[in-house]
Formats: C-alpha cells, structure tokens, sequence
C-alpha cells in the first residue's frame, strides 16, 4: 500500500467522490480514467493541489442530476496524471482503502463530497494474504469458458503463476460484470470472499451462455 497510508489516523475523512457506475477499483489496483466533466476536472485539480486522493463510488438510482450514492466506495490516490491538447485529464487512481459513504456535505464545489468511514475496511491498508481457499484450478477453468464464449484471451502462462491477490483483484476489475456484480465484489469481506464471488460469476455467466439457443436461421 502507499506509504502515506499506513494507520486509520492517515486516511482523511472528507473526501470528494466519483460517482460511476460499473467502474471498480479495488485496493492496491489501478483504475485509468479520462477526465472531460467540467465538475470532475475541478475536482481533480483541487485534489492534485491537495492530498492527491478521490473516493470512487457507483450510484444507486434515482434522481438523474443527483443519484443517490451506494453505502460503500474505494478511495484512491492518483499516481499518473497527463493533461491532453484539448482540455482532457487522463489520470490512474490506484486504490488505498474501502470506505462507507456516510453524510454527504451540503457544499459548493460542483462535485460531490462525503464523509468517509473506514472501520470495517482497516485490513485494506495491511499487506494482503493469499485466499486459503482459491481453487486455482477451479477459477480458471470457469475464467478460459467466459472469455472463450466472448473471443478473449489473457496471458494462460502468467495467470497460472500470478499470486492470488493480484489475479483475482485484476480480473474483477477488468471484466465486464454488471454494476451489481461489481459491487458485490467490492464489498467481499476477504480476498476469499472475492475469489468465490468472482469464480460463481464466471461460472454462472457461463452457464448461462451455454444455455442460449442457437440463433434462428
């Protein structure tokens, strides 16, 4: 984890969020971004003139101007940032720690802030273990199914050695999960919480294609 974020004390409390839906970020990954918003490159020059972080959050629905926002995001900080020659930021968010999202501030700034709380989330800033129960042979399997069934393909040699963490971790942030999906991810208590999840959603996802009839001729 990043060294400036070490204890609880570090982690600020008041944080500005980006609401996105099916986006994920996931402690210690890394999550590109293009910045075009008038809103959100406000948002990300006051925090390069800052502390450098930004909470990410998906939204629950409702008012289309101002969604309300789920109960839990990921904060990171962001460790690559390039203006473009039209105005656009393109930055990386690499990820620090869960959060809940509590009180939203009542402010002027154009974009959204909240109140963070990371206590159920602590164990984000501690070196992660591997999942005890990662079935590798299991997950990928389910994974060589999935990306087969949408002509995709991944690096067999490295997945079969990556750790557990950085393998899972990737994965569920790359794969095109619908945002429910993705948050049931974020919210897996443990790295082996996650590691089932993402392996169900594979294997579920591939049954289901499985299942389609063939298209009518």
């Amino acid at each position: 984890m990043h060294p400036a974020y070490r204890h609880a004390e570090d982690l600020p409390q008041l944080i500005p969020v980006f609401p996105l839906d099916g986006a994920l970020l996931l402690p210690g990954g890394e999550l590109p971004l293009n910045i075009f918003e008038p809103r959100y490159l406000n948002m990300v020059d006051d925090a390069m003139a800052q502390d450098r972080v930004i909470g990410m959050i998906q939204t629950r629905g409702g008012h289309r101007e101002h969604p309300g926002l789920v109960g839990v995001g990921c904060l990171g900080r962001i460790t690559a940032f390039a203006e473009t020659s039209d105005g656009r930021y393109l930055i990386t968010l690499t990820g620090v720690c869960r959060f809940a999202a509590g009180e939203e501030l009542q402010i002027k700034t154009p974009y959204r802030q909240v109140r963070a709380d990371y206590g159920r989330f602590l164990a984000d800033l501690a070196e992660q273990a591997a999942a005890e129960a990662f079935e590798r042979e299991r997950f990928l399997s389910a994974l060589k199914t999935y990306l087969n069934q949408r002509d995709l393909d991944v690096d067999w040699e490295t997945a079969s050695a990556a750790p557990a963490d950085a393998l899972v971790n990737s994965l569920a942030m790359g794969l095109p999960f619908d945002p429910a999906e993705k948050q049931a991810l974020l919210e897996a208590h443990t790295l082996a919480d996650r590691c089932a999840i993402l392996t169900a959603l594979l294997e579920i996802d591939g049954a289901l294609d499985d299942d389609e009839p063939p298209p009518v001729q």
